[in-house]
């Protein structure tokens, strides 16, 4: 009798279209549930370690090119600048051209990796990367343009390289996480930033004392040798992206872009179970592809999902955080050498070649020490509590915690700068602020935008809030520029850190837009109901309960 039941049914969805695209959408919704359950919770594989490296070491590369700059500046002052220091503009030309770039990238990066898949683009940022740092590294001089105006157009190119880099590597290393481990996944990725900060200041550091014997025997002020550090200190960073380039072009696409913007579930499901057993995917060019009936990316559903108060106050939370947040990260991080030479680090202007590389040596120890005491260990606390604090918890704490210090900083700034026990107080607590940072909202500004969205505008709705955070850095560089100097060298360095104060408490409230990511699938956090996500087979018609509508039969 029941054999008989189900060969009616059978006769039945062969004879009712209907029926037969109802079964065959709650098909494919059924499998789409299970490959993504698959992902959720799957178990922390050697894939799972392979994604955070290649996409680690792209972030590795970035802070490293992007904080090289720091050390770089003074050394292109002593052999281009007047009086061994780059002009008001040169300073700020050759810092602000790479966020200048970031905002470029991250957005045109951010939504050609939801239009056109994760994997085509990955790779292509890179090489960008690999070629503008290189093209900087043999920048020369001419007529029509100078040495530095070449610089700045290189780190630009190179910016927008960096620029794609974020969303990508946040939407892959999201993609393929499980909901267990996300946070901790993603964080190990945006670590590798710290160990690049702290390597261009080491590389830098070894760089100045190899070439102690010929700068002191340079014939002062022509301090020729220091044209050789900033080139190699700059060029070296061309070499982890070279390593890291063939691992990134091979890398898989993600399940969610084969099933949420292709539409092709049935081979998400096959990658699925091929990458997390043996790392590896592979697509039958001659398969049948039978796409699903999803809701598409277009401007008109873009606007629609936004304009709603509970996705669009998230984009908002994930973009002014990160905005709040980079007007300081960059305003220090970009002019730290600076902030050392305000506190007596460091001498400005050396009066002769030994007082030059005692100057630069300084200065890459007080950079290799603000990494060490504070940029490392903010991302590796940020790594174990990641996913048991959860995000909101963390990021609140590090607006309130930077809100505090830069209060001080300000505010007691004479105090803190008058003798050289009070200058260490004033170390400590610029590290102390660098620890906030990263143990706070640097981390989670780039973890939450790769979690809050649906697939189909993931990359786009991270790459504008990386890009608000980059507007945020031009804003601090273009300000810090201008106002650093008023009343005397380094004299409104007291007052910046005020202002950095008040843009830390604004982070608080933008803070409080955000959901609580931990523990959820990136699904849920879509805000979009997935009890029938699929609704149909391409070029047939809709329905919106196919499940219902193949049990009533």
């Amino acid at each position: 009798m029941a054999a008989y039941r189900n060969q009616e049914k059978l006769s039945q969805s062969d004879s009712d279209p209907q029926l037969s695209v109802g079964h065959d959408a709650y098909a494919l919704d059924e499998r789409r549930r299970a490959a993504l359950a698959e992902v959720d919770n799957a178990k922390f594989s050697w894939f799972h370690v392979k994604v955070a490296m290649v996409a680690g070491v792209g972030f590795f590369t970035d802070a490293y090119d992007i904080f090289a700059i720091n050390i770089a500046s003074t050394m292109l002052g002593y052999v281009y600048g007047h009086k061994f220091n780059l002009n008001t503009n040169q300073n700020l030309g050759v810092k602000v051209a790479t966020p200048v770039g970031n905002v470029f990238g991250q957005l045109i990066f951010g939504w050609m990796a939801d239009v056109l898949g994760r994997k085509r683009m990955y790779g292509v940022e890179l090489m960008i990367i690999i070629v503008a740092t290189f093209g900087q590294a043999i920048s020369g001089d001419g007529h029509a343009v100078s040495i530095i105006g070449v610089i700045v157009v290189w780190r630009f190119l190179m910016g927008v390289g960096i620029g794609g880099d974020y969303p990508l590597s946040a939407v892959i290393s999201s993609e393929f996480s499980s909901t267990r481990t996300r946070g901790r996944l993603m964080t190990a990725v945006f670590a590798a930033q710290g160990w690049g900060q702290f390597s261009a200041a080491l590389v830098a550091l070894i760089i100045v004392a190899a070439y102690k014997t010929s700068l002191l025997n340079d014939p002062y002020p022509v301090l020729n040798h220091v044209d050789y550090m900033w080139r190699l200190l700059i060029g070296l960073g061309c070499v982890p992206a070279v390593v890291a380039l063939y691992f990134r072009l091979t890398i898989p696409e993600t399940p969610r872009f084969t099933m949420d913007i292709e539409r092709n579930v049935i081979q998400a499901a096959q990658d699925v179970e091929n990458v997390l057993s043996t790392g590896k995917f592979y697509h039958d060019p001659d398969a049948v592809v039978q796409k699903a009936q999803t809701p598409k990316a277009s401007r008109r559903d873009f606007v629609a999902y936004f304009s709603k108060w509970e996705n669009g106050k998230v984009l908002l939370g994930t973009s002014y955080s990160w905005f709040a947040l980079d007007i300081a990260f960059y305003g220090l991080g970009l002019n730290s050498s600076i902030v050392l030479q305000a506190i007596g680090y460091a001498s400005p202007s050396p009066k002769s070649a030994l007082d030059a590389y005692n100057a630069l040596k300084n200065i890459c120890v007080g950079n290799l020490i603000l990494s060490v005491a504070g940029l490392i260990p903010g991302y590796w606390v940020s790594f174990l509590f990641i996913d048991s604090w959860g995000r909101k918890p963390i990021q609140l704490m590090g607006f309130v915690m930077l809100t505090i210090i830069f209060v001080i900083m300000g505010f007691a700034y004479d105090k803190l700068t008058a003798t050289s026990s009070a200058r260490g107080a004033f170390v400590f607590l610029y590290c102390l602020a660098n620890f906030f940072q990263n143990f706070g909202p640097n981390t989670t500004t780039f973890i939450v935008p790769g979690e809050a969205f649906p697939t189909r505008y993931r990359s786009t709705a991270h790459g504008i809030s990386a890009a608000s955070g980059k507007i945020g850095a031009i804003i601090a560089q273009v300000g810090f520029a201008q106002l650093v100097n008023i009343g005397g060298t380094n004299r409104f360095v007291q007052h910046i850190l005020e202002i950095f104060a008040f843009f830390m408490l604004t982070g608080i409230f933008s803070t409080l837009l955000l959901p609580e990511t931990k523990g959820r699938s990136l699904e849920d956090l879509s805000n979009e109901d997935q009890n029938g996500f699929v609704r149909g087979v391409a070029g047939t018609p809709s329905l919106k309960q196919p499940a219902v509508t193949v049990e009533s039969r």
